[in-house]
């Protein structure tokens, strides 16, 4: 087993802060929780928990004592407002960075999103990849790396981390769409056929990086790495195996896409369905990246393939909803508010 180490995840109150407080429990390490949110979990009382915003560099400076490695994974979504997605993802970024470097820590790993890459034109994508800033969320998530790279020039152990979009325990957000359909044994609407391939991560495949980060070789971390699942299928046999999971006999359906798409922008406009443009616009395209450096430099090996990580989540949903049935809001560790889809429910 590695030395214990004193670990500050930024939003360690999140969907991954959670996932990977409990990851590096599990191997004896410290945590440091700075999160907007209280961290409500069993665990509690085994971390530190600093409530505060990364935007703060006193919060920061606070959390930042005693620390050997940050994982910063605080950010704000795409369903946030842009000058506080700007002011989180990228000043709240070098809020942190900055404080890390002045404290010496050992290592930084940031935790970016392959919504750098915009709504690409080829497929798999690789981390040369040209990056394009799709709304401000894209726009931020290309800055925030570029604060990192800065700071790497400086000396710093700094890795990048880009996932595809990681369900599993504790995910909620746009899946909690589909997990309700398919809990009250409704079909699923998808636009398009659906035939396109979607590459999506499991967290703990996704912890699995990031601890390798924190605990190999210098040499081989202070890089970039896209991480997603091995094994993955088309959107509609992805969600088509939730379906089946659920046991009802229910079928994901296919609208044709341009009814669908403007359906959907305009409800968006409306702001009378939680899905943003970045969720509908790709769902319709190819969207997998290569894992192969990651494979090849830190020796990961992703565990579960997208149709596991798609079930695992919706068992961890059906087993835990009596815990979040009332709530509704814009991170991942709640459902979003249906809108006007709760009415389309009863067509299904």
């Amino acid at each position: 087993m590695s030395e214990q180490k004193t670990y500050l995840i930024t939003g360690g109150a999140g969907f991954l802060g959670i996932n990977m407080t409990r990851y590096l429990l599990q191997r004896g390490h410290r945590v440091v929780s700075l999160d907007l949110l209280p961290f409500d979990y069993p665990e509690r009382p085994q971390i530190t928990e600093v409530t505060g915003d990364i935007r703060n560099r006193a919060d920061v400076d606070k959390a930042m004592q005693g620390v050997d490695i940050v994982i910063h994974t605080a950010a704000a979504l795409p369903l946030y407002k842009k000058e506080d997605i700007f002011s989180t993802d990228i000043d709240g970024t070098r809020n942190v960075i900055d404080s890390a470097y002045q404290h010496g820590v050992e290592r930084f790993i940031h935790i970016s999103s392959t919504a750098v890459y915009g709504v690409p034109d080829h497929h798999p994508l690789y981390e040369h990849d040209q990056l394009v800033g799709v709304g401000p969320y894209g726009i931020a998530k290309i800055e925030a790396e570029k604060v990192c790279l800065e700071y790497q020039a400086k000396g710093m152990t700094v890795s990048i981390i880009r996932p595809k979009s990681f369900i599993g325990p504790e995910r909620l957000g746009v899946f909690a769409l589909l997990f309700d359909w398919a809990k009250d044994g409704k079909g699923f609407p998808i636009p398009g056929k659906g035939d396109n391939l979607y590459q999506y991560l499991d967290v703990e495949d996704l912890c699995d990086a990031i601890y390798l980060c924190a605990t190999l070789p210098k040499e081989n971390v202070n890089d970039i790495f896209n991480v997603g699942a091995k094994e993955f299928g088309t959107f509609k046999g992805d969600f088509q195996a939730v379906l089946d999971h659920a046991g009802f006999g229910k079928k994901v359906r296919s609208f044709p896409v341009a009814p669908a798409l403007w359906t959907l922008r305009i409800l968006d406009r409306l702001k009378l369905s939680p899905l943003y443009p970045w969720v509908y616009e790709t769902a319709i395209k190819d969207s997998f990246v290569s894992i192969e450096k990651a494979e090849q430099k830190l020796g990961w090996k992703p565990k579960y393939s997208n149709k596991d990580a798609l079930i695992r989540n919706y068992d961890w949903y059906v087993a835990n909803l009596a815990n979040f049935e009332k709530q509704t809001g814009v991170t991942h560790r709640v459902p979003w508010s249906q809108g006007v889809l709760k009415i389309a429910k009863r067509f299904f």
